[in-house]
């Protein structure tokens, strides 16, 4: 073998080291959690309901399916607790954040209504590609077992997400 041929060589199975070494590291972080299957029946379930009031559209900071306002209507975040446990919320997007505006979420005894999504947590960069994300989040101080998914409108733009979660303590 040249010494050309075996740098090569070397350089290339160092390349595949590391994309084992980083592969191996995405597997493991989505790896089963301890509610994996509840939040994603919850999630399925809060879907299945909100798409039956009819298609999503924000306005001015308020979220809609259909005719019907979510903003501080608790309807669907404490039916889908009473079926599933844990928590649920529909954000809407205002500006570049997302605001809860409908939760069962709980801060200093009060539904966490007008608190953001973690600006730098990994739930807003996955929505912010369109995408969802499920695992492990930390909600205001607490840890969550989490899914988040991103609420599309008719144009197919992101104006607000939905979660459920379920605390781990």
């Amino acid at each position: 073998m040249s010494s050309y041929t075996g740098k090569v060589w070397l350089k290339s199975m160092l390349a595949l080291v590391v994309m084992g070494v980083m592969l191996g590291g995405a597997f493991t972080a989505s790896a089963a959690t301890p509610f994996e299957a509840k939040v994603k029946a919850a999630m399925a379930a809060m879907k299945e309901e909100s798409a039956k009031l009819g298609p999503a559209k924000a306005e001015g900071g308020v979220l809609y399916f259909g005719a019907t306002k979510i903003n501080d209507n608790y309807e669907l975040v404490d039916s889908l607790k009473g079926k599933f446990g844990g928590t649920a919320t529909f954000f809407v997007k205002q500006g570049e954040s997302f605001m809860r505006i409908s939760t069962n979420v709980m801060k200093d005894g009060k539904r966490a209504i007008g608190t953001p999504l973690d600006p730098s947590g990994p739930a807003i960069a996955a929505i912010r590609q369109g995408k969802g994300y499920f695992g492990i989040v930390d909600i205001l101080g607490k840890m969550y077992d989490t899914g988040y998914e991103p609420i599309f409108n008719p144009a197919g733009e992101v104006v607000g997400i939905y979660y459920v979660g379920h605390l781990l303590e």
